[in-house]
């Protein structure tokens, strides 16, 4: 079978979770995705099958768009949602305060990623260093 579909991944899936999934209900070998999903994030992940699998290479060169929760006042060991609460203040943002910190993450920045993240440079995987 040749083709893509496109997947509303949920939360607590991985994407590995849903090639794996769709792999035994299709019973397709040749298969792959177009972007790696943290096991909490929920959004669309496009699944290439067979011959399409060859388009992947097309997928990193896009922009792309997330829409986030947050939640403030707490520190994880995790640094993100997931890990164990290491403090946790009352905070409260207005939205002014908020544009402002905001335009900060606009442009190359350097972010200290949580422990789930995927971290790629040139196209390599690296370890997270935390």
């Amino acid at each position: 079978m040749n083709g893509i579909i496109v997947v509303d991944k949920p939360k607590s899936f991985t994407s590995f979770d849903v090639i794996a999934i769709l792999r035994k209900a299709l019973n397709q070998r040749k298969i792959g995705h177009m972007g790696t999903l943290d096991p909490m994030a929920t959004g669309v992940l496009p699944i290439l099958l067979g011959d399409s699998a060859k388009f992947q290479i097309y997928s990193n060169n896009h922009d792309k768009t997330y829409i986030a929760d947050l939640k403030f006042g707490i520190t994880t060991d995790t640094l993100d949602i997931t890990g164990n609460i290491l403090s946790e203040t009352k905070s409260s943002v207005n939205r002014e305060e908020l544009q402002k910190v905001l335009k900060t993450f606009i442009g190359e920045i350097f972010q200290v990623p949580p422990m789930f993240s995927a971290i790629k440079i040139k196209g390599q995987d690296r370890k997270s260093v935390v």
